[in-house]
């Protein structure tokens, strides 16, 4: 048994607790009375109720007389006069054994099976290292897909959008990373997911060789928006941990649209008023606060490569989350619809798609490797009408000839593995353009294009 663990929760028994009475229910809020002098928001309130559990939630907004209670579950058989118990915020305090299990925003097990908490508490809302302080982005990653590991390099300590409509295959695109990128540890926010996809995600995605360095936090889609907004936020919390002991890890947060929308709920109950398409202003600090805590750390520290995946409502990369995120983030990755439905996986749209580790990813020559490719996958695509409608004739412009030959062995790259590694992605690439120049490759045939199915 980890002595210090059983130690600090010695420490965290409570001797005595301030009551209060409710005074009111409003909506699915409680107003309290008795106990404004000693909470802060954010402490812990429970509910008595005879007969049946204790109703729990938190501090939502204090006054001179008064605080208001944002309760987990709807307030039913609530009336005016319970008693309600004050606590300090749960303990939040990871340790290197949590690796491997699956726990709930507040550090408790989803597993079914006991958890000790770490040695030291944390608080899940903290400033990000100074920027004078930090180490500058490390060397470029091996993620197990060909393409991020080329056109789109990722690096050590990077932070990308990953932007998707629903199902065009963003879990199993993180589930490739989660599995296949190099790291330490995979730290994984499942923010708002439906249960079922839960345990799938445990037990078939990752399986127990992804699980032996990952841990889960989830908030299903059925628990409070308290928990819900919680869950990025104690998934970082994890990271930073991990990070401080001088491990890489790589945060996988599914999705920043579901945190965005479980703030916007608790903030409207608070008295915020919409601004953003019906988001509250304050979802802009508490996205951008969460994404800078990402990255590399000090030194002698290791670092944090996070992945935010946010839900683009029929592709609308301009919707408010989107917007905020692409402003702060080192890269966007753009998964498109009707490249999914035509059977590619991953379905990236690499013309929409940038990384902003590079070009200091990469070498001089690579570079202009990368150029060339996206050179030509841009004149195949600002061709594509043409080339559907069989407008298109050979020899009139040489780099759409180019562009039409080299089509099929890239779109084939696209969906290829990177068991082989960084410099080996890089070798199909020179060989797909030796061929194209070369004209080995023959013209594709028109139903084959990216809008065809």
């Amino acid at each position: 048994m980890d002595t210090g663990s059983l130690i600090a929760d010695l420490k965290s028994i409570e001797l005595g607790r301030a009551v209060g009475h409710v005074e009111e229910v409003v909506g699915d809020g409680l107003r309290i009375s008795g106990l404004s002098a000693w909470a802060r928001v954010g402490d812990w309130l429970t509910l008595r109720r005879p007969g049946r559990p204790d109703l729990c939630g938190e501090v939502h907004r204090i006054g001179p007389e008064d605080l208001f209670m944002d309760p987990h579950v709807p307030p039913e058989g609530v009336s005016v006069g319970d008693r309600v118990l004050l606590s300090p915020p749960p303990v939040f305090a990871p340790g290197a054994h949590w690796i491997g299990r699956v726990i709930d925003p507040f550090g408790r097990p989803l597993d079914g099976r006991p958890l000790l908490r770490g040695p030291e508490a944390r608080e899940l809302h903290i400033a990000p290292p100074p920027p004078n302080e930090r180490l500058p982005l490390g060397e470029r990653l091996n993620t197990g897909l060909a393409v991020l590991n080329t056109l789109l390099p990722l690096v050590r300590g990077q932070r990308i959008g990953l932007f998707a409509g629903s199902g065009v295959g963003k879990s199993r695109l993180l589930a490739c990373l989660a599995r296949s990128a190099e790291a330490d540890v995979i730290v994984i926010a499942l923010i708002g997911e439906r249960g079922r996809e839960l345990r799938e995600f445990v037990t078939e995605v990752l399986g127990p060789e992804g699980m032996r360095r990952a841990v889960l936090v989830a908030a299903t889609s059925d628990r409070p928006a308290a928990h819900r907004r919680r869950c990025a936020a104690a998934a970082l919390t994890v990271a930073e941990f991990f990070r401080e002991q001088g491990k890489d890890v790589l945060l996988l947060a599914d999705s920043i649209t579901r945190l965005a929308e479980a703030h916007r709920e608790a903030a409207l109950t608070a008295g915020e008023a919409p601004a953003l398409r019906g988001f509250p202003p304050s979802v802009t600090p508490l996205i951008t606060g969460l994404t800078e805590r990402a990255g590399p750390g000090r030194e002698g520290e290791g670092s944090i490569t996070a992945v935010f995946t946010v839900l683009v409502a029929g592709s609308d990369m301009d919707e408010p989350i989107a917007d905020i995120l692409r402003g702060v983030l080192d890269g966007h990755v753009v998964l498109d619809r009707d490249i999914a439905e035509r059977g590619r996986f991953p379905a990236i749209d690499v013309g929409r798609s940038v990384s902003r580790a590079l070009p200091d990813a990469a070498s001089e020559e690579e570079n202009v490797l990368i150029s060339d490719v996206r050179r030509l996958l841009g004149a195949y695509e600002r061709s594509e009408v043409m080339l559907r409608a069989g407008l298109y004739s050979e020899g009139n412009d040489p780099l759409l000839d180019q562009a039409v030959r080299v089509w099929p062995d890239l779109d084939q790259f696209f969906a290829a593995g990177g068991e082989g590694g960084i410099e080996d992605g890089f070798n199909r690439l020179r060989l797909i353009l030796k061929r194209a120049q070369a004209g080995g490759a023959k013209a594709m045939p028109t139903q084959q294009s990216k809008s065809s199915v």
